[in-house]
C-alpha cells in the first residue's frame, strides 16, 4: 500500500486515464518524455565536455615571461638559517 491507496485503486485510475486519452496518445506522451529525458543528459554531457576542453585550453596558454630561472623556497630558508646560525656564533 502507497500511502493509503491499494493496487486495485492504482489499476482503476490507470484504466480511466487510458479511456481518456488512448493509448496512441499516451505511447506518445511517453515518447516525447523520454526524447526530453534523452536530450537533456546528452546536453549535460556535452556541457561536461566543454567544461574539459576549456580547462585544457587554459592549461596549454599558460606562459612563463621568466627565462626559466626557478625560486627554492627551500633553499632559502636553509640560508636563512645558516645566516642566524653565524650572526649567533659571531656574538
Amino acid at each position: 500500500m502507497l500511502g493509503g491507496i491499494s493496487i486495485w485503486q492504482l489499476l482503476i485510475v490507470l484504466g480511466i486515464i487510458i479511456l481518456i486519452f488512448g493509448t496512441k496518445k499516451l505511447r506518445n506522451i511517453g515518447g516525447d518524455l523520454g526524447g526530453a529525458v534523452k536530450g537533456f543528459k546528452k546536453a549535460m554531457h556535452e556541457e561536461d565536455d566543454a567544461d574539459k576542453d576549456k580547462s585544457d585550453a587554459a592549461q596549454r596558454q599558460v606562459r612563463h615571461d621568466d627565462d626559466g630561472n626557478t625560486y627554492d623556497v627551500q633553499a632559502e630558508q636553509r640560508d636563512d638559517a645558516r645566516r642566524d646560525s653565524h650572526k649567533e656564533e659571531q656574538k
